[in-house]
């Protein structure tokens, strides 16, 4: 699919990675739609990008909150052509600990947001995507790209509810391909290693240099423009539907 001309509905979208991506899109020619739970950046990001970007606060386990902020896409650029979900928490605890088992409502919520955020707003996205008139000659009307982590493949200690939240995302992207694919609509997933993101940049510097110290090549934090660039291929590129795609300069991450 071609991104000039094209709409995109971005969550995660006011910092890191899902910024990086609206960027990119905006300057290979397509209008964005940003949704994030943080208005404040939001609105920062919208007056850095200009008019072919727009935003709407909310929560990806909402459904009103999705259904409003995609109904207020349609309402500005007349259709969604591409999702790409980067929305996602973190939060480590063991699974015994030394004050008990984890809490289930903290798995519980780091799985409602990664994970049951995630589908929330594709399968909204999707029914929208439906409806495009089909682009090209392969009859394709919309591409979903999931955002998961090496964390799927190499959950860490005190990992157990983001490894189980990222790898489902991994788990449900071929199903998911094969649901849609009588509509024209891909599904892709991008699994990162390790980025330079606010949340990371915020991490002591030994800490950051022990997870470089690890990746294979190049002895580096990911960019998010890199992960933007990746994006962007997912989208113009075709063939490529109902896969995870490292993109981790060979990183396996240890127990610990």
């Amino acid at each position: 699919m071609e991104i000039a001309g094209k709409t995109a509905f971005i969550t995660g979208a006011a910092s890191g990675l899902g910024l990086a991506v609206a960027r990119n899109f905006l300057g290979a020619g397509a209008s964005v739609m940003l949704f994030d739970r943080n208005g404040e950046l939001l609105r920062e990001a919208g007056a850095e990008l200009g008019e072919r970007a727009s935003w709407h606060a909310g929560d990806v386990t909402d459904e009103d909150s999705v259904a409003a902020a995609i109904a207020a896409t349609r309402e500005r650029f007349g259709a969604i052509h591409i999702n790409v979900n980067s929305a996602g928490i973190g939060g480590a605890a063991r699974t015994v600990g030394r004050d008990g088992p984890m809490p289930l409502a903290r798995f519980e919520h780091i799985v409602r947001v990664n994970l049951i955020g995630t589908f929330n707003v594709l399968r909204l996205c999707a029914a929208i995507m439906n409806e495009n008139e089909a682009d090209g000659g392969d009859g394709e009307r919309g591409v979903i790209v999931n955002v998961a982590s090496v964390a799927a493949f190499d959950g860490q200690t005190g990992q157990a509810g983001y490894a189980a939240s990222k790898g489902g995302i991994v788990a449900m992207t071929l199903p998911i391909a094969r649901d849609l694919a009588r509509q024209g609509i891909r599904v892709m997933t991008v699994a990162p290693g390790v980025f330079e993101t606010p949340l990371l940049a915020a991490a002591p510097d030994e800490l950051k240099q022990a997870l470089v110290s690890i990746t294979q090549f190049p002895k580096r934090l990911g960019q998010p423009e890199e992960f933007a660039a990746e994006v962007a291929h997912i989208v113009g590129c075709a063939y490529l539907n109902g896969e995870t795609i490292r993109l981790d300069a060979g990183i396996r991450m240890p127990a610990i």
